[in-house]
């Protein structure tokens, strides 16, 4: 007898397999090649009209910095690190020209540089040049409702190719976590290369959100039921980490806001050698002139929340914290109380969100006492937190919260998440005193606000000094010396 048809069939894949194995290897040794010599050739062009470029300036070894920032006309305090990381670097290197790539496609560049003095009061003394980036759609989250960081990510890319077509520089700086860009930059710009994380794009905490199957924001409700959809995404999310981890690794040098932003992109992009934490600027001295002895007590009190329209930001927790102190505050008869809900909107998207907290205030019956200030310039910014008796934050893993620094600068006592910066970095004793308050769940919330409020005026005004004084280390003149320290390497 000779051998099972079943066998043969098998030998015959096998045979037919290896036969395509070496041809197949070839024709992927030869592809790769091809590959090479295409980035390769991309890299001379790119080169060459950056040459070309240089001699249309003043000088021919002028420098060029540019600032991967595509909405830097926002109001949020990513764009107060921007404006005040291009003020350190003009002050230093006055003659290199300065260059941002942005989405803002709708505004000018002098509209731009005039809302950057109106929302964080900060005029830089050199010209800078704009470059509008007209794919921003394809960063928008809204535009992948699934693998929506794979989408964005893979966006950014191409988002960063219109970038580098418009403008070659010698140095770039991704200011707003668009690590994808940064191999683009390094390797087919020709570029020095550096990042200011803000908040990594994935983190180990996003991990174990998914891998012990609870709801947030960015975890459905219906994947966090299904233990295979459950799975699947987090094998998604795990490679997702790896490649992230190394496109961030090629950065020449790392700024991260905080303790908290720091271990989780030591842990992914283990760039040990060269990250530091630097601090974003605070304009803590403007709100130094806030005379913390006038904020007496009042007919009523004002709540503050500082902080803009998206959805990790969680300001349905403020809403439905503060419904439960009002109806505390009918039993405990607590005087009068307004809450103030202060942010900017990028998109239509974020003006959606606020449509949406405007019903919750309705839903819950707090509609009269819940105001949104949406957008507004500083100085209304610093009236309503020198007014404010308690502010509001609400993030869970805030990377850092400029929001929460200004509080506690204007003498605003803060409540914040218990996670994240507010927990490892601003809201911590100084000299062993209280500087103000953490929570977590809409109960913990209530609580701590009716805890504050039934404070004596001597006890509020004790913990206002001690947080004044300890937001010190966050001023404007502090991240100038560390930013500066921390990019020096890319000037050498």
């Amino acid at each position: 007898h000779g051998p099972p048809v079943g066998d043969c069939c098998f030998n015959t894949y096998i045979e037919f397999f290896y036969s395509l194995f070496f041809p197949g290897l070839i024709l992927c040794g030869i592809l790769c090649l091809c590959l090479i010599l295409i980035l390769w050739r991309i890299r001379v062009l790119l080169q060459r009209k950056k040459n070309s470029a240089s001699t249309g300036k003043k000088e021919k070894d002028q420098m060029v910095i540019a600032f991967f920032h595509p909405y830097c006309n926002a109001g949020g305090g990513g764009e107060r690190v921007l404006w005040c990381a291009l003020r350190a670097l003009q002050k230093k290197y006055p003659a290199a020209v300065y260059v941002v790539y942005t989405g803002d496609v709708n505004v000018s560049s002098q509209q731009i540089l005039e809302g950057a003095f109106r929302r964080f009061n900060i005029r830089l003394t050199h010209p800078v040049r704009f470059v509008f980036l007209r794919k921003r759609y394809l960063v928008e989250d809204s535009l992948y409702p699934y693998f929506t960081l794979l989408g964005q990510s893979l966006g950014s890319i191409f988002l960063g190719w219109e970038a580098l077509m418009q403008c070659v520089p010698d140095i770039y700086i991704d200011s707003m976590g668009y690590a994808f860009t940064l191999p683009l930059f390094k390797y087919l710009g020709g570029c020095r290369v550096g990042s200011y994380v803000h908040y990594p794009t994935i983190s180990t905490d996003m991990l174990s959100v998914v891998k012990n199957q609870n709801a947030r924001f960015n975890n459905a409700t219906f994947i966090t039921r299904n233990p295979f959809l459950s799975k699947v995404k987090l094998i998604y999310y795990y490679l997702f980490a790896f490649l992230y981890g190394l496109v961030g690794s090629c950065s020449d040098i790392v700024m991260v806001n905080s303790s908290w932003t720091l271990n989780h992109i030591l842990s992914l992009w283990k760039v040990g050698h060269c990250t530091n934490i630097v601090y974003p600027p605070c304009d803590v001295h403007t709100f130094l002139d806030i005379p913390l002895e006038a904020k007496k007590m009042t007919p009523g009190h004002l709540l503050v929340s500082v902080g803009q329209f998206r959805p990790e930001k969680n300001h349905p927790l403020q809403i439905r914290a503060f419904a439960k102190l009002l109806n505390m505050r009918k039993t405990e008869s607590l005087p009068s109380l307004k809450l103030v809900l202060i942010g900017g909107c990028r998109n239509q998207d974020d003006e959606f969100r606020v449509n949406q907290l405007r019903r919750l205030c309705e839903d819950l019956g707090v509609q009269e006492d819940v105001e949104f200030k949406i957008n507004i310039p500083f100085d209304e910014l610093k009236n309503y937190l020198s007014k404010g008796t308690i502010g509001l934050h609400t993030m869970w893993n805030e990377h850092f919260g400029i929001g929460v620094v200004e509080c506690m600068a204007a003498g605003t006592i803060i409540l914040a998440h218990n996670s994240g910066g507010p927990k490892l970095d601003i809201v911590i004793p100084y000299e062993g005193e209280v500087t103000g308050f953490l929570a977590e769940s809409e109960e913990g919330y209530a609580e701590t606000m009716a805890h504050i409020l039934s404070m004596s005026e001597e006890k509020r005004l004790q913990i206002r000094n001690n947080a004044r004084a300890s937001v010190s280390r966050f001023s404007d003149q502090e991240f100038e010396v560390t930013f500066l320290s921390s990019v020096e390497k890319l000037f050498k």
